[in-house]
């Protein structure tokens, strides 16, 4: 369920709602609102004590009785009333109340790719929730070409690959349309998830929560290929007696590590290129992938597909943010639509 250029023109604002991370764009403001998908929820009165930057901050850090909460889990919402609060505080009063004047407020929404109704069913209760008369659904990829700049609208191929915290999309787009795609349950907290065991099995040490990302750390230098440092040094908690402790990890054992879910996406790009017809791929040759979301920007990840598929690989210049510019571009109005004339007069 794609919406028209046309209904998308008449749109008051656009909630790209990540795992990860929310965004929001307002039209005629921009980019409002890019926080974490987070809550912090007194579980005793049922209060909302924090959302967002702070919220993320105490993960792993709260009494029992305060639960941080993620109500988007792989691009769906999965806590509709949750998720309504949070955007109902990260928009804050002003902006609400400015939304509130629109006789007819119409909101906009990214979509994974192939997301079942009950998905694309619980974004348009949450946008509801927030006020909204109509809901447009966007699919994530296109949303994201359209915000990396790429030519969607034209009759030629180009390949998108939407890195994000919980899948990974890839999908070959022309003359405005999905022509093939693929979405692969492997995202960046899978690649983390593998180093974090890596980690426990090989050297007995559990990262605290702040620091379950650790791929800069881990993969400092040129991250994936085999160019960087022998090894670097990761602090922690020892598994046996509970204390603090610092190991020198190999980080060629790091790359091992997380080699498993990074094939599940060459795989899945393996797909996307076969199911192609064979004049597009020609087409792909030459212009190759565009990398976007937040997960691209893992040390040396565009060097291993550049390998793996021999095609250009490009990082997008924001590539977290491709998507929900995307969606900002067709509220302004700033992306034409191709004209077809099938009489030819």
């Amino acid at each position: 369920m794609t919406a028209s250029l046309e209904q998308l023109r008449r749109c008051h604002f656009a909630v790209d709602l990540g795992a990860a991370r929310t965004r929001v764009y307002v039209k005629g403001a921009g980019l409002v609102v890019d926080q974490p998908s987070a809550a912090a929820v007194n579980t005793r009165t049922g209060a909302l004590i924090a959302v967002g930057e702070l919220a993320e901050k105490m993960t792993g850090r709260t009494p029992h009785y305060i639960r941080v909460v993620r109500p988007v889990s792989g691009g769906t919402v999965v806590d509709i009333e949750m998720a309504q609060r949070m955007l109902r505080h990260l928009l804050g009063d002003k902006m609400r109340r400015s939304l509130r004047r629109k006789p007819i407020l119409r909101a906009a929404a990214c979509t994974p790719h192939d997301a079942d109704p009950l998905a694309q069913r619980a974004a348009i209760e949450t946008l509801v929730g927030l006020g909204a008369r109509r809901v447009e659904l966007v699919d994530t990829l296109i949303a994201a070409a359209v915000g990396c700049g790429l030519p969607v609208e034209q009759p030629e191929a180009t390949m998108i690959m939407v890195c994000g915290a919980a899948a990974t999309q890839v999908a070959v787009l022309s003359l405005g349309a999905i022509v093939t795609a693929e979405r692969i349950p492997v995202g960046g907290e899978a690649v983390d998830h593998a180093i974090v065991q890596h980690l426990r099995h090989q050297h007995e040490l559990m990262l605290p929560s702040q620091s379950v990302r650790p791929l800069q750390l881990a993969l400092s230098g040129n991250g994936l290929t085999p160019h960087g440092p022998a090894s670097t040094e990761i602090h922690g908690r020892d598994v046996a007696t509970g204390l603090a402790r610092s190991v020198q990890v190999d980080t060629a054992a790091v790359r091992d590590a997380i080699q498993t879910p990074l094939t599940a996406i060459l795989d899945g790009i393996g797909k996307v290129l076969r199911d192609c017809p064979p004049d597009l791929v020609a087409d792909l040759g030459e212009r190759g992938i565009m990398m976007v979301g937040g997960s691209a920007l893992l040390p040396g990840l565009d060097e291993m597909l550049r390998e793996a598929t021999g095609m250009p690989v490009r990082i997008a210049e924001r590539p977290d943010v491709c998507a929900v510019q995307g969606l900002g571009a067709m509220l302004e109005g700033k992306i034409e639509p191709l004209a077809l004339d099938p009489l030819g007069a």
